[in-house]
């Protein structure tokens, strides 16, 4: 409870000076997925759309790129839930995602190297972007890091973008078959990433990525999504 008045009163003061008016996207993933893209490294990826949400059972690695980039001051949230009823594979790990993702190599055509990223993980240093792993590692991390683009770096000294903050204890983990509320919010230099009404990363960015892709992504696991939802912040 004071963990919810503390972001109520956080929200009031945050939004003071914006008005969270307009809706320019969302998806209730009940007319396919042809506003996504998506990219995966095993052909066994299983993704099905029933009851208003979308179900992934990913043997391998799997990101789905929303396909219309985001520019300015958003507020972007969806809903997760990582599956454990005895599947194959249901893994309780990774409820990841990336935003304001961008390809230094080719800034003009985000998904020129879809097909060579193709859902392997080390292959996403390659774009600068922000990423949270919620329940990484086998459910032992919850990260948020920066990425430079720097793909040099990783490919020949398996360097990684810093870690700008960590939680290893059990609240800030998955629990198997809970619906998560995921929230990101990017205004001016502040980069805010909400779980169930926690801010769990609040970082002040004195060089923002200000525009760029939204990616929905996890790893050998049985995840779901549903209410995905992008909405402008709009100066008042």
């Amino acid at each position: 409870m004071r963990t919810l008045l503390i972001l109520i009163v956080f929200l009031l003061i945050f939004f003071e000076g914006t008005s969270a008016q307009k809706v320019i996207y969302s998806d209730d993933f009940t007319s396919g997925l042809k506003q996504w893209t998506i990219e995966k490294s095993s052909d066994e990826t299983n993704l099905q759309l029933r009851d208003s949400l979308l179900d992934v059972v990913a043997p391998g690695g799997i990101t789905l790129w929303f396909n219309n980039k985001l520019k300015g001051n958003v507020h972007i949230s969806f809903e997760a839930r990582i599956i454990d009823e005895g599947g194959t594979w249901d893994r309780v790990s990774d409820l990841n995602c990336f935003w304001m993702a961008n390809d230094p190599e080719h800034p003009d055509d985000f998904f020129a190297r879809s097909e060579w990223r193709n859902g392997i993980f080390g292959r996403y240093y390659s774009l600068s972007l922000y990423y949270a792993g919620y329940g990484g590692n086998s459910n032992t991390t919850t990260r948020f890091r920066k990425y430079n683009g720097d793909f040099q770096a990783f490919a020949e000294k398996q360097e990684r973008p810093e870690i700008l903050k960590e939680y290893t204890n059990p609240p800030h983990l998955i629990t198997p078959n809970q619906w998560y509320h995921i929230e990101i919010i990017m205004h001016g230099k502040i980069v805010r990433y909400i779980v169930n009404n926690e801010i769990l990363f609040d970082y002040n960015d004195e060089n923002p990525y200000k525009s760029g892709y939204f990616g929905l992504r996890t790893v050998k696991n049985h995840i779901q999504y549903r209410d995905f939802k992008v909405v402008e912040l709009i100066e008042k």
